[in-house]
């Protein structure tokens, strides 16, 4: 590409609004003071923390601990009772709504289609963010790629609604990761996953962080978190409990307490990774 040809590529991003890529260890998104009142109840109470470029945070906790609230607090999708959320250093109130998907993508809990539309247009839906700008060119390409690493391009023609919970699982994660956003926000991905599917989405995830995104990904596997996050935030009633490096976070004592049950934090005799294992009796 010729140096006019660079340049009128720039000039066109910025009149469309497309985003630059963020340096590694650049915040994405940043979270001061969060709280969430839902039902009367506060159910997330004065939250704080970064998400970075080049690194995959991980939310952990119990049943109720907040994980999913503060994740749609990040996202934008909540009304805050106090606090504000920042993506790119701007305030969520001040974004446009398709501003906001050029910039994160997120991944609810719950994967509801409301007519029958195949799997591919399913996948097809997260480019709708880059319609009428220079991207819209990579349509097919981002759309075929997040596909097979998914690994659902055999499931294509499929209607949505017909495929199992594991398949729309990964159906949705294509779409998220069709978008092509420097931030991704994941609920739970791995809920409804096989083993072996589970430890793929993770290694997607570690991927994209490799090439410079900032992830969240809410997790109930303690050891998963141990094994792929960078950094974890461990919440406790709707407050952070601690956050941190895995290695510094996951201890018995802090998970014990938290999750109220005896835990057990050792290294593998082996390959010396960090294993969290519930005690039984």
């Amino acid at each position: 590409m010729s140096g006019m040809s660079r340049a009128l590529t720039r000039v066109l991003a910025r009149s469309h609004g497309i985003p630059e890529d963020p340096p590694p260890g650049t915040v994405t998104v940043c979270a001061r003071e969060v709280s969430v009142d839902r039902g009367g109840r506060r159910v997330l109470d004065r939250v704080g923390l970064e998400v970075v470029a080049g690194r995959i945070l991980a939310l952990v906790g119990p049943n109720g601990a907040g994980k999913s609230t503060l994740l749609a607090a990040l996202a934008g999708e909540l009304e805050l009772a106090t606090g504000t959320v920042e993506l790119d250093g701007r305030e969520l109130a001040h974004w446009a709504v398709v501003d906001m998907a050029r910039r994160r993508a997120v991944l609810p809990q719950t994967h509801n289609v409301g007519f029958p539309f195949t799997a591919r247009e399913v996948v097809t839906m997260g480019r709708a963010p880059w319609a009428r700008t220079p991207r819209q060119s990579q349509d097919l390409t981002a759309v075929d790629a997040a596909m097979a690493a998914t690994d659902v391009t055999h499931l294509a023609e499929r209607p949505f609604p017909a495929l199992s919970g594991g398949e729309r699982a990964r159906v949705a994660l294509a779409r998220v990761l069709a978008q092509r956003t420097t931030t991704l926000l994941l609920d739970e991905p791995t809920a409804a996953l096989d083993l072996g599917h589970q430890e793929a989405v993770l290694h997607l995830a570690r991927q994209r962080a490799a090439a410079g995104a900032a992830v969240v990904v809410v997790l109930h596997d303690l050891g998963i978190a141990a094994a792929y996050a960078d950094s974890v935030a461990v919440l406790q009633d709707g407050r952070l409990a601690a956050a941190g490096p895995p290695r510094e976070v996951l201890t018995t004592e802090l998970l014990t307490r938290v999750y109220q049950h005896p835990v057990e934090v050792i290294d593998h005799p082996v390959t010396g990774a960090q294993l969290v294992l519930p005690l039984r009796r």
